[in-house]
């Protein structure tokens, strides 16, 4: 909460002994996630829905009815309040999902529940991934007073993660502060020193990266996590998920359930997988000399099978292993099937042998090295199992009709759109 002051709240109790209603002026302390009601000697433990949502409530066997004053002796009301650190080429469409739940709650309560600031490492304007620039409240150095920050990072991972940002994330977190990451912002808590051998959650497209320069740090295939002091979500629409789930942490899940129907949107498990599989049920299948009978039985009668599924673990396992590519035979062990029925299952499926499938996969994962990081041709070919420099370059070049170092030539010319638009154009004046 903004530990602005205490707000004053008039509840009327009515005692059964004297058989009369009294009026009495309380003294509320902000708590986490509730308040803390002083009451003579008695002290209440409200979740801020107490107060502002329910009309009436029994606390010690009293009957009570609380009515918020919203202006007393210019006393303000704390409401929880997230600062949105907007990164160059940072996702629009995280930024506005976040923007419009919170909007939302607070106009479905007819209160201001939530507060938030924009806020940009310089304080000026930023441009988002789709070329659209976004205007901000603050920089980082004039953060406002806040319970969350959370860094909205896109395509620039860790180039335009500044020593004077890492520094204020470090700060906040110090201070108490809920330090999230949404999209690829897990790189800028990383950097910072705040995740360490902790899980975290990124858009999976940059998982391998955020691996190979955090092997520490345990990544997990969800949509969004909440872990004490830091949070994160894939980016995308995992950002309402996670905007739900912490509106209904401060405010019960009814109102939550609220802003998901204003969305027209159906809230997903916090462990629900980032993407779609070949079928309903993400069912992860053992190897089959290692499901029990029972198993196995109740897997076919779902219709999900270890066969049913195999394409979708064929692929999961090329992706775990791209720095060191696999064998024919290993991928047969250790999905315990025949080398024939893997073939025969990849051409069905996905129209190429496994193989070919298997470098289709290790050069898009290239492809997004070269994109998100900065690492040199020779780091990005070892990193997706090629011992070859040239090797990498000539498959690249059939796969995507560039060289390696003429895609990410023609990617940052792009991404250097961030500049300030007057600045590009004075740079082009001659």
């Amino acid at each position: 909460m903004l530990r602005r002051a205490f707000c004053l709240i008039e509840v009327e109790t009515y005692s059964f002994r004297a058989a009369r209603l009294q009026t009495t002026t309380l003294r509320c302390w902000p708590g986490f996630p509730g308040w803390l009601i002083f009451h003579g000697n008695l002290i209440y433990d409200l979740t801020m829905s107490d107060i502002l949502l329910t009309p009436s409530a029994d606390f010690g066997g009293t009957h009570m009815r609380t009515r918020l004053l919203t202006s007393i002796a210019g006393h303000e009301i704390a409401v929880p309040h997230f600062n949105f650190v907007l990164q160059p080429e940072f996702p629009l469409n995280a930024l506005i999902l976040a923007t419009e739940a919170l909007r939302i709650a607070n106009q479905n309560s007819s209160r201001s529940l939530f507060a938030w600031n924009l806020v940009s490492e310089s304080g000026q304007p930023v441009r988002a991934s789709n070329g659209m620039w976004m205007s901000v409240d603050a920089d980082v150095e004039s953060l406002p007073d806040t319970d969350y920050c959370l860094v909205f990072e896109g395509n620039l991972p860790m180039q335009k993660n500044s020593p004077k940002l890492l520094s204020a994330l470090r700060a906040a977190h110090r201070f108490g502060v809920v330090i999230g990451g949404i999209d690829t912002g897990a790189f800028a808590l990383a950097q910072a020193g705040l995740i360490g051998d902790r899980d975290a959650v990124l858009h999976w497209e940059t998982e391998p990266i955020f691996r190979e320069r955090f092997p520490h740090a345990q990544v997990r295939d969800q949509t969004y996590l909440i872990d004490g002091q830091r949070v994160f979500a894939a980016g995308g629409v995992a950002t309402l998920d996670l905007m739900l789930a912490l509106i209904a942490k401060h405010y019960g899940e009814a109102l939550a359930s609220e802003v998901a129907n204003a969305l027209v949107y159906t809230p997903r498990e916090i462990n629900a997988p980032q993407r779609l599989t070949s079928h309903k049920k993400n069912v992860e299948i053992l190897p089959s000399a290692s499901v029990r009978p029972s198993e196995a039985a109740a897997r076919l009668k779902s219709g999900t099978s270890s066969q049913s599924l195999l394409p979708d673990r064929l692929v999961s396992l090329m992706e775990k292993h791209v720095d060191l590519p696999l064998s024919l035979d290993e991928i047969a062990e250790k999905l315990g099937a025949s080398r024939r029925t893997i073939i025969r299952t990849c051409v069905r499926r996905y129209g190429h042998t496994p193989m070919f499938l298997y470098l289709r996969i290790r050069l898009q994962t290239a492809r997004n090295f070269l994109f998100y990081e900065e690492l040199s041709i020779k780091d990005v070919a070892l990193a997706c199992g090629f011992s070859c420099p040239s090797a990498f370059s000539r498959a690249f070049k059939r796969q995507f009709s560039k060289t390696p170092r003429a895609f990410r030539d023609e990617i940052r010319r792009q991404q250097a759109q961030t500049l300030r638009p007057e600045i590009r154009r004075l740079a082009q004046t001659r």
